[in-house]
């Protein structure tokens, strides 16, 4: 069972000759999981990740993806890694930069408002949807083929888009995202990891209060105001994205995965799969599967 743990600074140092950093993993089947897994950097990160499944942990936002992703995550917001062997994509590329990318005083000009608006925005995470995920996504792996400036000029453009784009989702709720260096992360990571070492299971709200040291009235104020719900719907959509990656994995009757993912019976499992996702879990499995079937070329 994966846990969280304390975020590990990652440290982004460009090539020579160039202001960002440009990664692209053709051939993600090969790769074992990436180092660190819960981090967070300065930098921003534009990643996407061309079809597939997988889960998405942005500071307190867990969510299923599904036919790929393509988000942006702000300055300093811990977060997981997309993909691993299991995640079944075709590629994925992750770019990360400044800031004050290109530089504060082009940032300043009245041409780059939306560009830097929307760097501002991403301190929440922002995952963008439709024909945006599409078109941006395909116009982000095109990056790695192009000479420096060509690459420079390509990814300003593409934030313009973004920027100007009404296919998003904001992750978090607004003031979650505290400065990891200034203030810490140290009280909602103990919470997270236990949170994730325990959610099989019944977790009280005296016994996650006691982790946080705090009372049970204080504890839950604090955690509405770090991630907009209360601790017993935060636990409920973990233990759904959880259900949700089950269902995709493996073969299990949908009774195993209730029990797997933490609830006491069935029908709870369903009323609170349903509320989440729109469906039920049979017909959640039923349409992944049509997905990917449909990507299998040839295949009809």
């Amino acid at each position: 069972m994966e846990t969280i743990s304390q975020p590990v600074r990652e440290r982004v140092t460009p090539v020579p000759g160039t202001s960002f950093l440009v990664k692209h993993y053709a051939e993600p089947k090969k790769r074992v999981n990436k180092l660190p897994k819960w981090h967070y950097h300065p930098e921003l990160e534009l990643v996407y990740v061309r079809g597939g499944h997988g889960r998405r942990h942005v500071g307190s936002h867990i969510s299923h993806f599904q036919d790929g992703e393509l988000i942006l995550i702000g300055s300093n917001l811990p977060h997981l890694g997309f993909t691993d062997r299991m995640t079944n994509n075709e590629t994925e590329t992750v770019v990360q930069f400044a800031p004050s990318f290109p530089n504060y005083e082009f940032l300043d000009l009245p041409e780059l408002r939306k560009v830097k608006e929307l760097m501002h925005r991403a301190r929440n995470g922002i995952s963008f949807l439709g024909t945006t995920r599409t078109v941006q996504g395909s116009r982000v792996e095109r990056l790695i083929h192009l000479p420096p400036l060509g690459r420079l000029l390509l990814l300003v453009d593409i934030l313009n888009e973004l920027a100007q784009s009404e296919e998003y989702e904001s992750l978090n709720a607004e003031g979650f995202h505290l400065e990891v260096e200034t203030h810490g992360y140290e009280r909602f990571n103990q919470v997270q990891e236990y949170i994730g070492a325990h959610f099989d299971r019944d977790i009280s709200l005296d016994e996650i209060s006691g982790v946080a040291a705090m009372t049970v009235p204080a504890f839950c104020r604090y955690f509405k105001k770090t991630t907009g719900k209360t601790f017993v719907t935060y636990l409920n959509d973990f233990r759904i994205v959880y259900a949700c990656k089950l269902l995709a994995d493996d073969h299990s009757t949908v009774q195993n995965v209730a029990f797997d993912s933490g609830f006491n019976s069935v029908s709870q499992f369903n009323r609170a799969f349903k509320k989440h996702t729109g469906m039920t879990a049979t017909a959640y499995r039923s349409k992944f599967r049509l997905n990917v079937i449909g990507h299998i070329p040839g295949y009809e």
